[in-house]
């Protein structure tokens, strides 16, 4: 594992409180999506299809300060879109960094050589590069040539101006176990800090959905992957053991939506960062008013091949707070990554799919032609500015 000592102990605290106190219910990670515009148009990518009025909408620095007051988690992830289209990203860093906050922001990296000097390097923040594999993997998903060589450019930058970096790589169903296990090794031999691994989700919108992997795909592809790397040992992850064992299909986890609570343009996302089935305007709206039994494996039909990080890594982490335990073998040996996978959990009873996305879509469009909705013209603009440079 190659979560820093500090961030790993504040966290590890912050849940044996949460715990202790006996409450189900708490944000572990805020997913922070401050827009939705991007640079490129990935294959795999379910926000970059929006319209226009959409895609210029901003959180402001305001809204990025309320959102991780309300809701109180130890860190965020700032994701989007391409958060380093908005012109105040590094304002929000600072403030998040001024309130002791963990953050993580992610980014494509096509435009970090312009904007890096921008920020600060600090104990508490991470650079978390998109790379989905080696040059060619990682540019076929991201549906544009060169962008692999740009990413490892930048990646080398930040390292050499003193900034944690890692990456996140999302695999799909066409991800080789060996040719991803050396594409790991390369990152290690970069200096890399780390690397944040997640299974592909099928987002509703996504162009291509015949790239997602189903869970059993997913346990076939992490055990050929680490069945490469002494169990996975071999790599540096910052995630939890659990949860990469979990992937490797060795343990039955149900997914904890609220651990990683979404704030986007449109509000607080229900129920989860990955499904957007309504938008509410408070952290408490969302806690106390989502409907949690009627979401995730088993007990709904969207949710039925997820094995994705921000659901069941909040599970990980509590169960490796209640039972410490089943650390220690993971620690020695790494995942298992042959025998019997772990029984699955039952989809007979789950309820079927409902299609209601487009319908906050549209509702959100009324919103901004009512005037309920504003956009920051001077950051819209110096977005596209800024999409043209890196195209």
């Amino acid at each position: 594992m190659s979560i820093p000592f500090k961030q790993a102990a504040r966290i590890g605290a912050y849940v044996m409180k949460q715990h202790l106190s006996g409450k189900k219910h708490y944000p572990l990670v805020l997913m922070l999506e401050p827009l939705f515009r991007c640079n490129l148009a990935c294959q795999g990518c379910g926000k970059i299809d929006y319209p226009d009025d959409i895609l210029n909408l901003r959180l402001s620095y305001e809204d990025c300060m309320a959102a991780i007051d309300e809701c109180g988690a130890p860190a965020v992830s700032i994701a989007g879109g391409e958060p380093l289209l908005h012109r105040e990203m590094p304002q929000i860093v600072k403030g998040f960094i001024e309130r002791n906050k963990f953050i993580i922001l992610c980014t494509n990296a096509l435009l970090l050589s312009k904007k890096i000097d921008q920020y600060e390097p600090h104990e508490n923040f991470t650079w978390s590069i998109h790379l989905d594999g080696d040059k060619g993997m990682h540019d076929k998903s991201v549906c544009l040539e060169g962008t692999y060589d740009k990413a490892i450019a930048a990646l080398k930058l930040a390292k050499s101006k003193g900034f944690r970096t890692q990456i996140n790589c999302t695999l799909f169903n066409d991800a080789d176990p060996e040719r991803t296990a050396k594409f790991f090794d390369e990152m290690m031999a970069l200096g890399c800090d780390g690397i944040t691994v997640s299974p592909g989700y099928a987002y509703e919108r996504a162009p291509n959905q015949e790239h997602f992997l189903n869970r059993e795909k997913t346990k076939n592809l992490f055990r050929g992957i680490f069945s490469r790397g002494n169990g996975g040992k071999k790599w540096k992850f910052t995630q939890s053991e659990l949860f990469l064992d979990f992937l490797a299909g060795n343990q039955t986890y149900e997914c904890s939506p609220w651990s990683m609570p979404a704030r986007t343009v449109f509000g607080w996302q229900k129920p989860c960062y990955l499904l957007g089935e309504g938008y509410v305007k408070t952290f408490a709206e969302l806690m106390e008013g989502t409907e949690w039994e009627k979401y995730g494996v088993g007990n709904y039909e969207k949710c039925a091949n997820c094995m994705v990080h921000c659901g069941f890594e909040g599970t990980a982490v509590r169960d490796s707070v209640a039972k410490p335990w089943k650390l220690l073998p993971l620690a020695l040996r790494g995942s298992k990554t042959t025998g019997d996978f772990a029984p699955e959990i039952d989809l007979s009873k789950q309820r079927p799919a409902e299609f209601v996305f487009s319908r906050h879509v549209q509702m959100a469009l009324a919103d901004i032609k009512a005037g309920k909705k504003s956009v920051d013209v001077g950051t819209a603009e110096a977005g596209a500015e800024d999409t043209q440079a890196a195209q």
